[in-house]
C-alpha cells in the first residue's frame, strides 16, 4: 500500500469517525479540567462526591422506571408512551395512602385528599416521623398500577395485540392522554407536597475539608430501589416465569412452539413493569418532596434516553443507562448552570450512541 493510498485511507476513516474523534476529545478536555479542578482546590472532593450521590440517587430512581418500558418493547413490542403516567398514577396512590394513614385520626379524608389545604409542615410526613405511611405508600403505588395495568391492557392492548407496534404506540399516547387528564380531574392542577423535608433527618459525611449531605429520603430511594432490581435480577435468572419471560423476548414464535404459555408471560410483564413504575413514581416524589398531574409526562424522555441508552429491549440496559443519564446530569454542573443539566445528560447519550448505536447491552434483551 502506497503512502498516498495510506493518507486516502486515513482521511476516509477520520472523516467517517469525525463526529466520535470530537467527542472524544471533548471529553479528554473535559476529563482533564476536573483534575486541574480538583487539584487546584476550585472543585472539592466533597462537592464532586455529592454530585455523585446525587447522580446516583437520580439515576436509580430513572433506572427503576425506566425497567417497565423497556420490558414491554422487548416482550410485546411496542413503545409505551403511556409508562411515564402510569408513574404519576403510581405516585398519587401511594400519596393518597401515606396521607390517609398519617392523618388518619386527625382529620378526615375529604380534607386530606381533595378540598384540604393542608401543608406537609402541619401533617409532617416523612421517613423518619411516619415511617409505615410511607412504606404503605410504596406497596400502594406498586400495587394500584399493576390495577392500573392490567386493566388497560385488557381493554386496550390485548384487543389491538395481532394489529402491530404503531397501532399500539398510537394507543398507549391515547392511553396517556386520558390518564393524565383523569389525575388532572380528581386532583387538580396544582403541585402537591408530599414530604415535610424538615423532618427529614439528613447526615453529614465529612470529606477531606468539605462534607456531603445525604438525606434520609434519598437513603430510603436507594434501598428500596436497589432491593427491587435485585429481586427483579433474582426472579429473571433464578426461576421458570424468568426462563419464559427471557425466552419469549428472545423470539415469541419460538417460545409458543415450545409451550410456553405467552399470554401469561406478557400478564406478568405489565404486573412486573407497572409495579416498578408505580414504585419508582411514589420514591421519586418522596425524594423531590413534591409532584403535579405531569409529573410522568416530564419524565418520561428521560426514561427514554436511559432506555436507549443502555439498549432497548434491555432491562439491566435500563437500570444502568439510567444510572448513567442521572449521574451525567448532576457531574455537569461542574462546568454549566442547574438549568442545561439535562442537556448534558442527553449528550452522553449522544456520544455512547455514536460508538454504540444500539446501546451499551445492546443484543441482550430482557436479561
Amino acid at each position: 500500500m502506497g503512502i498516498t493510498e495510506s493518507y486516502a485511507r486515513g482521511r476516509r476513516v477520520l472523516g467517517d469517525r469525525l463526529p466520535v474523534v470530537v467527542t472524544a476529545l471533548l471529553c479528554g478536555v473535559l476529563a482533564v479540567d476536573l483534575l486541574r479542578r480538583l487539584a487546584t482546590g476550585d472543585l472539592g472532593g466533597a462537592n464532586l462526591l455529592g454530585y455523585l450521590w446525587e447522580g446516583l440517587v437520580v439515576g436509580l430512581s430513572i433506572g427503576l422506571a425506566g425497567v417497565g418500558l423497556s420490558m414491554t418493547y422487548s416482550i410485546l413490542n411496542f413503545a409505551n408512551f403511556g409508562h411515564g403516567d402510569y408513574v404519576t398514577s403510581g405516585a398519587f396512590a401511594g400519596w393518597a395512602a401515606t396521607w390517609a394513614i398519617a392523618g388518619f385520626g386527625q382529620f378526615d379524608l375529604t380534607s386530606l385528599l381533595f378540598i384540604g389545604q393542608l401543608s406537609t409542615r402541619e401533617l409532617g410526613v416523612s421517613i423518619a416521623t411516619t415511617p409505615l405511611a410511607i412504606l404503605a405508600g410504596i406497596v400502594v403505588a406498586g400495587a394500584f398500577t399493576v390495577a392500573l395495568s392490567l386493566v388497560i391492557d385488557r381493554l386496550v392492548y390485548r384487543p389491538m395485540r395481532d394489529q402491530g407496534g404503531i397501532s399500539l404506540l398510537i394507543a398507549s399516547i391515547g392511553v396517556a392522554l386520558a390518564l393524565r387528564y383523569v389525575i388532572y380531574i380528581v386532583f387538580g392542577q396544582r403541585t402537591r407536597g408530599l414530604t415535610n423535608s424538615q423532618a427529614a433527618p439528613e447526615y453529614t459525611v465529612a470529606v477531606g475539608a468539605g462534607a456531603v449531605e445525604i438525606g434520609a429520603h434519598q437513603v430510603t430511594l436507594v434501598l428500596v430501589a436497589g432491593a427491587l432490581m435485585l429481586g427483579l435480577h433474582l426472579l429473571l435468572q433464578r426461576t421458570k416465569l424468568g426462563k419464559a419471560m427471557r425466552a419469549m423476548a428472545d423470539n415469541e414464535d419460538l417460545a409458543r412452539v415450545t409451550g410456553i404459555p405467552t399470554e401469561r408471560v406478557v400478564r406478568f410483564t405489565w404486573i412486573i413493569g407497572g409495579g416498578l413504575a408505580g414504585a419508582g413514581g411514589f420514591l421519586i416524589a418522596l425524594e423531590r418532596g413534591t409532584m403535579n398531574f405531569q409529573f410522568g409526562w416530564v419524565l418520561l424522555l428521560l426514561i427514554f434516553a436511559a432506555v436507549i441508552l443502555g439498549g432497548i429491549g434491555s432491562v439491566y440496559g435500563a437500570m444502568f443507562g439510567g444510572v448513567v443519564m442521572g449521574v451525567a446530569q448532576n457531574l455537569s454542573l461542574v462546568w454549566i448552570p442547574n438549568e442545561f443539566s439535562t442537556v448534558a445528560a442527553f449528550a452522553v447519550m449522544i456520544f455512547v450512541l455514536l460508538f454504540k448505536p444500539e446501546g451499551i447491552f445492546s443484543g441482550v434483551t430482557t436479561a
